[in-house]
């Protein structure tokens, strides 16, 4: 009797695993998760079987916003051994904005249907879509060549006095930072499968363009900061301040490596923080500069070229972002979370009073020249009338 009842234990091994196996490969999936749809229209995917299933399921799809698409059908059933591996799911967008529509499939133990989701966008006008994508081309491009007006102005004058080095340790710290948090996000593999764990509903919010922006500007912030050890430079120095703050970046960034090694936090935490830095630093970094023009009572030497691209690129990345807002009926994105729209609008207003001090009140600074290699911290009026022929008569 002993001996019968411990074969049957060994015979139901192999059974369990067999069962195990099975269940193991009963994937249910998508043919695509992401679809883009214009409101009042509908667009169709197809819900995959991937092995047949020991038992009937039913697959049930619920969308996280009810009121924005309809579903059809919304359920079904799968019968033990169907052979019919693919279903058709219709979408009909009623009403602007995102949603993610989910396969729900009871019962749960049956199946594995975690990737059994489609994130649906429901828009106004593809015109409103279209332009918005325009807009962020242009915004891109004007961002990203908005570095070199300063390159050839300190070229040209062969001098960086005017351009604050608060202004520059910070920016490329900060563009160091925000290279990291897209490299890491984009390349890594491991980092990208903690962030599905954690959003596994979610999209890399770090694109191609993205890397290409935060890398160039690292390499044109680096390229500025070498001239500063070619060019002259007057009495200028990063000031105790901003060596303060640098320290503090340091001590937190040395501390969230340590904490990552050790396991403590999360290498996609980690990266985090380094985005955090670079916002943080977006918020200060222009208060240098502001300053310090102040201070000289001068523009002279800090070109109003960037400034005119950073603008634009300002303006055009929120009106990006109100396009967006509109055509998904997606308010919440500005006024619900508003630390990207407020970092725009904040760059923007710096831009605005650089304007209003290079054209308003220090204006008449403009009309003086800097003879190279005389001018330190205040750049002096020439005397035109003595200025030779050979005396190179530089403006900004």
């Amino acid at each position: 009797m002993i001996y019968f009842i411990t074969m049957k234990k060994f015979l139901f091994i192999p059974l369990f695993m067999l069962l195990a196996v099975q269940f193991a490969n009963a994937n249910l999936r998508v043919s695509v998760q992401d679809l883009r749809i214009l409101i009042h229209e509908n667009k169709s995917f197809d819900v995959i079987l991937e092995n047949r299933l020991p038992t009937t399921v039913n697959v049930t799809f619920d969308a996280q916003h009810a009121g924005l698409v309809k579903i059809n059908p919304p359920t079904f059933n799968i019968t033990a051994n169907d052979s019919r591996l693919k279903w058709s799911i219709t979408v009909l967008a009623v009403s602007p904005g995102y949603s993610t529509v989910s396969a729900n499939v009871t019962p749960k133990n049956v199946t594995d249907f975690s990737e059994a989701f489609v994130r649906v966008t429901v828009e106004r006008s593809p015109v409103l879509y279209l332009l918005s994508e325009v807009v962020g081309w242009i915004y891109f491009l004007a961002w990203s060549i908005s570095f070199y007006p300063q390159i050839y102005i300190n070229w040209k004058r062969k001098s960086v006095v005017g351009l604050n080095f608060d202004f520059l340790s910070l920016n490329i710290v900060g563009f160091l930072m925000y290279s990291l948090f897209n490299c890491g996000l984009y390349w890594i593999p491991e980092v990208e499968l903690e962030y599905y764990k954690r959003y596994p509903k979610g999209l890399n919010p770090v694109q191609v363009n993205d890397i290409f922006f935060a890398i160039h500007a690292l390499c044109a912030t680096a390229f500025t900061i070498g001239q500063c050890f070619v060019y002259e430079t007057g009495t200028q120095r990063v000031s105790t301040t901003a060596r303060f703050i640098h320290s503090f970046f340091l001590i937190f960034i040395i501390v969230s490596i340590f904490l990552g090694i050790f396991h403590v936090i999360a290498w996609l935490d980690f990266l985090y923080f380094c985005s955090y830095i670079k916002l943080a630093i977006t918020l200060i970094k222009y208060i240098p500069q502001a300053y310090y023009n102040y201070k000289r009572q001068s523009t002279v030497g800090w070109s109003i070229g960037n400034i005119f691209l950073d603008f634009t690129g300002g303006i055009l990345s929120m009106l990006q972002m109100i396009l967006n807002a509109y055509n998904y009926d997606d308010w919440e994105s500005i006024f619900g979370d508003p630390t990207k729209f407020g970092l725009g609008f904040f760059s923007v207003a710096f831009d605005v009073f650089f304007i209003f001090q290079h054209y308003v009140l220090y204006r008449d600074s403009l009309k003086y020249t800097e003879l190279p290699g005389t001018c330190h911290e205040e750049c002096q009026p020439a005397d035109l009338s003595e200025a030779t022929s050979s005396t190179s008569k530089i403006f900004t």
